[in-house]
């Protein structure tokens, strides 16, 4: 290793976490001076080097450091999903740069209040409505409600627009959430058992330590969503979209995933007992610690 100082105009190579990006010192410590890139490229600083390539290693996911070079450079919060947003205002909570937080912030807030708006009820309008006994909300645009904790057993929520809803620890058992989109939306400790979720578009939508046994999952897009310790016994996930989904510790025992997708996912740790993944391409899929008893794997790819 040797040590990196140079002037503002000179060229800088980064490696993020594995993704190589190139700038200059003027572009890291010009537009956010009191930031942690900043201090790093100041000049006050020794920084290491990769002796070989000359890269300067941070490690942090390299995901969305583009978007912070394009701040640096141009000033401008990019236009990108609820889920994406949240991830790049962590990097830049790390990085401590207060002009991008400020700016995501208040992009996020002017969504929620858009959603928020457009809202069709009310949390106490749900709860009024719980107390018949046949409650029935297909269609209805809840994005951005606070419904957790409520009891929603039986509910049929098909058709409905569920953004970002906030369904933490809420009781679902069997309700019908048939072709929702349900995009970012929370189900953290949710009892969800014997639900439908058919066609469902569930995107990035948390559902760490839900219970979904034998929940219906078919042809639902699961994409980058978190099952981590979900329990998922018996669960019907056939032709699902689980691309980057995170099913660590998950238990998946006896669940059918015929036909699912399961690029990239995180398997690790979870129990897939008895599950059929028979066909089910799993070269792609991290499945370290996974037990695999019983499974039906004929004909699985590897």
């Amino acid at each position: 290793m040797t040590m990196y100082s140079d002037s503002s105009s000179s060229i800088v190579r980064l490696n993020i976490g594995g993704k190589k990006f190139c700038t200059t010192v003027d572009t890291l410590t010009h537009r956010e001076p009191h930031s942690m890139l900043a201090a790093m490229f100041s000049g006050r600083h020794t920084v290491c080097k990769d002796s070989e390539k000359g890269y300067v290693f941070v490690d942090r996911d390299g995901k969305h450091f583009r978007h912070i070079l394009n701040w640096l450079r141009d000033g401008v919060v990019p236009d990108m999903t609820d889920l994406a947003c949240s991830e790049l205002l962590r990097e830049a909570e790390y990085y401590q740069l207060l002009g991008l937080v400020d700016g995501i912030t208040e992009v996020l807030n002017k969504k929620r209040e858009a959603e928020e708006m457009d809202t069709e009820l009310t949390r106490t309008d749900i709860i009024k409505c719980v107390q018949s006994d046949k409650v029935r909300l297909r269609g209805v645009n809840l994005s951005g409600l606070d419904l957790s904790k409520l009891d929603l057993s039986y509910v049929d929520f098909s058709y409905a627009c569920l953004k970002n809803v906030f369904f933490s620890r809420a009781n679902l058992h069997c309700a019908k959430f048939r072709d929702v989109d349900a995009e970012c939306t929370i189900f953290h400790n949710a009892t969800l058992r014997e639900c439908e979720f058919t066609g469902a578009n569930l995107r990035g939508a948390l559902l760490a330590g839900a219970n979904l046994q034998s929940a219906n999952l078919q042809d639902a897009c699961l994409i980058d969503c978190s099952f981590c310790g979900a329990d998922l016994r018996s669960a019907h996930l056939q032709t699902a979209d689980l691309t980057n989904a995170n099913l660590e510790g998950a238990n998946l025992e006896g669940a059918n995933l015929k036909g699912a997708k399961l690029t990239n996912a995180n398997l690790k740790g979870a129990n897939l007992q008895r599950a059929y993944l028979r066909h089910v391409n799993l070269r792609d899929t991290h499945l370290e610690g996974a037990k695999l008893d019983g499974a039906n794997l004929l004909g699985a790819i590897r």
